[in-house]
């Protein structure tokens, strides 16, 4: 007979584990159809993939609950993950919509590919709300399983055959030291859970405790593509179909960075000297390589790629700060980078002349001239990566900037100011080709949903400095919960 007993408990858990379940029954589902209709059903998976997204932001956003961990303590449903949670459930369903024409065209419409991004989103969301080394590692591996195929996605493009290896090889590396790192937190602390190692590092913090911090901080470092464990990033970002490299540019960067900042602020409280000295060195590395290593690029996926190795560095100052003003900051500039990230790669994926994808800077001669309307959404949105006010990227640095002063970090400020000045030549190198060159040919018709996405990003980078309010309470809220 069933204990009725348990049934306001089961509620409650359901309550807290709601968009994990819409997704991890709907991709089910998904599954069987893709399976009963094959390829034919692209286009009917790809509507309800876009579809369970929604519902999961929607499930999200109208909750009314309070903070929770559930699962005896793996799982913790609070403000801050479900922040993180909108962010890469919004990266995820903007990707879905700006892949169906670039699929169509290159004959790759196969209903695997909607589901793989669902798997990975999952495994995003699972991540972000861990709140134990298990779930964090399985999390952590769902993720990263269904991005190695979507990478490879086109098989039969030597480039993304490439990139799919070269990001599973390296992939596995930084999940073997991960594991490594973990398993010495567990022997040294006792426990998987992060409020458990966090009682055993308030005391002090054992050397054993200190080197699986480093190996945990160094597989993240890989996952985020923060210098020196950036290796991957420049190349997986060429050879991988643009869809995909838009994906793995926002979503799964955004969730890479909301388990780091979980991981130090709960777990390693009482031993933040240690671990900020990994985020610094981290964040000025990869702010200084993301500056200075785009300079020489001429293709525009590549600089896309070094562009976000440097801002991964600007978030990370926000996290070196290691309070609730630096938290707050992470937040505001994740959720801006992933505006600008998907119209940049929105913008990308519209650069066709006569069917064929053309990724050259130079193809961006003249825009002005044969598309002015796309060459001035294009030239907001450098303008905003570079951090020009009074678009939403200089408040989006402006916030981790302020963080970093306000922590005393002085000299990291400094190098942020520094590194984002020599970033804006290559943003405006990209905005001079488009206004002052000599017209390329002109790019075929963009498709309505790439249009919208370059269009509604640029105006939100617009806006954002009149109605600043939405993001940055939510951002407060979830700063406010973690501590």
């Amino acid at each position: 007979m069933t204990d009725l007993s348990t049934m306001p408990f089961l509620s409650e858990i359901f309550q807290h584990f709601l968009p994990e379940t819409i997704l991890a029954v709907g991709v089910m589902a998904l599954l069987l159809i893709g399976a009963w209709r094959g390829d034919k059903g692209f286009a009917l998976v790809d509507e309800l993939a876009v579809a369970l997204l929604g519902l999961a932001i929607i499930s999200i956003v109208l909750s009314v609950k309070p903070d929770r961990s559930v699962f005896d303590g793996a799982f913790m449903d609070d403000a801050f993950a479900r922040f993180m949670k909108v962010l890469s459930l919004g990266a995820a369903l903007v990707s879905i919509l700006l892949s169906v024409d670039y699929l169509r065209r290159a004959g790759l419409e196969k209903f695997e590919y909607p589901i793989l991004i669902i798997l990975s989103t999952l495994g995003m969301m699972l991540l972000i709300s861990a709140d134990n080394l298990i779930a964090f590692y399985l999390g952590l591996e769902l993720m990263s399983l269904a991005l190695y195929v979507m990478a490879a996605f086109a098989r039969e493009d030597g480039r993304s055959s490439e990139a799919g290896l070269k990001y599973f090889v390296l992939g596995a590396l930084s999940s073997g030291m991960m594991l490594y790192g973990a398993s010495l937190l567990y022997g040294f602390a006792g426990t998987v859970a992060f409020s458990g190692i966090a009682n055993v590092v308030s005391a002090s913090a054992p050397i054993g405790v200190v080197f699986g911090l480093v190996f945990v901080m160094a597989g993240l470092a890989f996952k985020m593509s923060a210098a020196p464990f950036h290796m991957w990033t420049p190349d997986v970002y060429e050879g991988a179909p643009t869809p995909v490299t838009a994906f793995f540019a926002s979503a799964a960067k955004a969730a890479a960075v909301a388990v780091t900042v979980r991981i130090v602020i709960t777990a390693f409280p009482g031993a933040d000297q240690q671990w900020r000295q990994i985020i610094i060195f981290l964040a000025i590395a990869s702010t200084l390589l993301g500056s200075f290593a785009a300079i020489g690029q001429t293709n525009i996926k590549r600089l896309m790629a070094y562009s976000s190795i440097g801002h991964m560095g600007f978030a990370l100052i926000g996290l070196a700060a290691g309070n609730e003003i630096g938290i707050r900051g992470v937040a505001i500039y994740l959720a801006i980078y992933l505006v600008m990230t998907l119209g940049a790669f929105a913008a990308i994926l519209a650069m066709r002349v006569e069917g064929k994808s053309v990724e050259n800077i130079s193809d961006l001669a003249g825009l002005s001239r044969t598309n002015g309307l796309m060459a001035f959404f294009l030239a907001m949105l450098m303008f905003s990566l570079a951090g020009i006010p009074p678009l939403a990227g200089f408040f989006a640095k402006y916030y981790v900037l302020l963080a970093a002063v306000d922590a005393g970090l002085y000299p990291l400020a400094v190098v942020g100011v520094l590194a984002s000045a020599v970033a804006a030549f290559y943003y405006l190198r990209v905005v001079k080709i488009m206004y002052f060159d000599e017209p390329a040919p002109h790019f075929d018709p963009s498709p309505l949903a790439v249009r919208a996405v370059l269009a509604l990003s640029t105006i939100s980078l617009l806006v954002f400095w009149i109605y600043p309010t939405p993001v940055m309470d939510a951002a407060s809220v979830a700063a406010k919960s973690l501590f």
